[in-house]
């Protein structure tokens, strides 16, 4: 049965950095979605004189907006969060790695992807690219809480095998053996896709590198992902670990593990040619703004990004991100291009629900399938109302445009003001 939600909707069906016109708001309007895909979105009388029978759901005081797609998490990371005063290295050896060697302990990893899951639906995330763990009963754990939950989720078991606590580390025989036996059993299972994840070149050989490549190709459909040009120190030490490579980028090229089902984390320091090679090859970025501001790693170049041809979308980073919610990441994304001033992109709001929701959509492979209300897509999305006399309930009171509206939205919401979501049309919170 035809279900439509009368609500106000917005989308960003095309790329709003290449047309001003890019956003559909619809301040009355309307989603219609049966068996799990939508099937009209419009004004409220448009919608309703289509599908006169169709059951409503009133979400009149409400915005509907599509839902938030995450292209760079790391679930061991969740109890970590505002771990202060550090910068990459020292935080990873410091904070992060000891959290993550807890993960072998299935008791204590099983809770923590419950709660990381619960907390991308609580924050309106629909589809995550999640960095795993280091441990195979660990990123089990999370495939299970995923399929349960009903989210998209993309993600794999983390290798490397140098440079990080010995409880993190494995063979690159184990690596494969290891990654090969959870991707059979879960990439295009339900909602869930496999990506092969070699930590950071730092923590990775190149027998280890060569030996994902090899996966990467063993089957259709799967995601690479890993970090790259995050810090100025870590570039550093890929130059000295891998004095072949003319950049950081190149020692992931050498084995295939650059293309157009990669996405790379942050790439905040990067060079013109690297650039130029990650467009070519139609890898995407993970651009993580408040992870970046937090650790102090730099302000990421969106401006040669784009001008290059490199697709951009968001990532939270949690642990070094501030919070599993995308609006935020939006708002940091805006602020810190505001500070690179003339050298940066001004971002307006249908850029920033662009960059939480289509551009990840297209990151992942997925543009066909969600990021947008287009007819046939996927009914994922979000449902947003402000809490009853907080501040963005009264700014929204007052705002003249739905723009107005959406730019409250990224700069005032949280996860407070999340109501509902929904994968394929079913409640996921």
């Amino acid at each position: 049965m035809t279900t439509i939600v009368r609500a106000q909707v917005a989308h960003t069906p095309r790329n709003p950095f290449v047309d001003a016109g890019a956003l559909q708001a619809f301040p009355n309007g309307a989603l219609a979605f049966d068996v799990g895909r939508v099937v009209a979105c419009g004004s409220w009388a448009e919608v309703r004189a289509t599908f006169a029978e169709a059951e409503v759901v009133d979400a009149r005081d409400a915005v509907l907006l599509p839902g938030f797609v995450d292209c760079h998490v790391h679930f061991p990371q969740l109890g970590v969060i505002g771990a202060l005063g550090l910068e990459l290295m020292e935080w990873l050896e410091s904070v992060t790695l000891p959290e993550e060697a807890r993960l072998a302990d299935l008791d204590y990893a099983g809770p923590v992807a419950e709660e990381f899951v619960r907390g991308l639906a609580r924050n309106g995330t629909t589809t995550a690219l999640v960095f795993g763990s280091h441990f195979a009963q660990a990123q089990e754990a999370l495939f299970s809480a995923a399929e349960a939950a009903g989210l998209r989720v993309a993600s794999g078991l983390v290798v490397s095998d140098r440079n990080l606590t010995p409880d993190l580390q494995v063979s690159p025989d184990v690596a494969v053996a290891s990654s090969l036996d959870l991707a059979k059993r879960w990439h295009g299972r339900g909602f869930v896709r496999y990506a092969v994840t070699p930590r950071f070149s730092v923590s990775c050989s190149d027998e280890l590198l060569s030996a994902c490549g090899e996966l990467a190709r063993s089957g259709p459909g799967l995601l690479v992902t890993s970090h790259l040009n995050e810090t100025l120190g870590e570039i550093s030490l890929v130059k000295d670990l891998f004095p072949w490579a003319s950049d950081y980028l190149e020692t992931y090229e050498r084995y295939g593990l650059v293309g157009d089902g990669s996405v790379f984390a942050h790439d905040v320091h990067v060079s013109d040619s690297e650039l130029l090679r990650l467009a070519g090859a139609g890898a995407a970025v993970a651009h993580c703004p408040s992870s970046n501001a937090f650790l102090g790693s730099g302000l990421f170049p969106l401006r040669r990004h784009l001008d290059a041809g490199v697709r951009v979308a968001l990532g939270s980073d949690v642990g070094a991100g501030t919070g599993l919610g995308m609006l935020k990441e939006g708002l940091a994304a805006y602020q810190l291009q505001m500070l690179l001033g003339s050298e940066g992109v001004r971002l307006g709001p249908a850029h920033l629900l662009w960059l939480a929701t289509a551009a990840g959509a297209s990151a992942l492979g997925l543009a066909d399938e969600v990021g947008d209300f287009s007819v046939g897509k996927s009914a994922d999305f979000v449902l947003l109302r402000p809490p009853e006399g907080s501040s963005l309930a009264a700014v929204l009171a007052r705002s003249e445009s739905f723009e107005d509206a959406l730019g409250a939205l990224f700069t005032l919401a949280g996860e407070e003001s999340v109501v509902s979501a929904r994968v394929a049309g079913r409640v996921v919170i």
